[in-house]
């Protein structure tokens, strides 16, 4: 925090901070988080279903974790993988990050990357921890639009930062192909 930023509360996990008249929160349990885009061996996309308390409703994801939360020398890439492994049961034989950037800049000082995993192993069935209760979903990636679409019109809350997602799948950040 700089000098005219003062805590107006903090929890275990978040700690509300109040600088000039503007509000916003910091993660105190992590330094950034991470969003996987990760295709099967059999060209299916892999997204995650889980209840999220905040939103009061089920939420369609792409597998996304904290860095930094376990362990403070965790790379981004370090928890793309571990992310992906616990909650969907796949291991990546390679990770990229494509970009950094806020998840919500007027709200919260988080940073969020996207990292593509490549090279997919299935090591389990995924569901995430102990504390998680994940439902894994491989979709043809022709299909994925759509297969959102519909999720979305059945009333899931969806996060927009899948449709860079879906972009991003195979294109750099610049547009130049993957």
């Amino acid at each position: 925090m700089t000098d005219d930023a003062h805590t107006l509360y903090e929890g275990k996990y978040l700690r509300l901070v109040k600088r000039g008249t503007w509000e916003y929160a910091e993660r105190t349990n992590a330094g950034s988080a991470v969003i996987v885009i990760a295709v099967t061996p059999e060209d299916k996309l892999v997204f995650v279903e889980q209840f999220r308390v905040p939103m009061d409703a089920n939420t369609i994801e792409m597998p996304a974790g904290l860095v930094g939360d376990i362990d403070a020398s965790d790379t981004l890439e370090e928890a793309a993988r571990r992310e992906l492994l616990e909650e969907t049961g796949w291991l990546a034989a390679e990770v990229k990050v494509l970009m950094i950037g806020p998840t919500s800049s007027g709200l919260s000082n988080e940073r969020i990357a996207f990292v593509r995993a490549r090279g997919l192993t299935r090591v389990h069935a995924g569901g995430g921890d102990e504390s998680e209760d994940i439902t894994v979903h491989e979709v043809p990636v022709a299909d994925a639009p759509r297969w959102l679409a519909a999720k979305m019109d059945a009333g899931y809350s969806m996060d927009p930062k899948l449709w860079a997602g879906l972009w991003l799948l195979d294109r750099d950040p610049d547009g130049r192909p993957a």
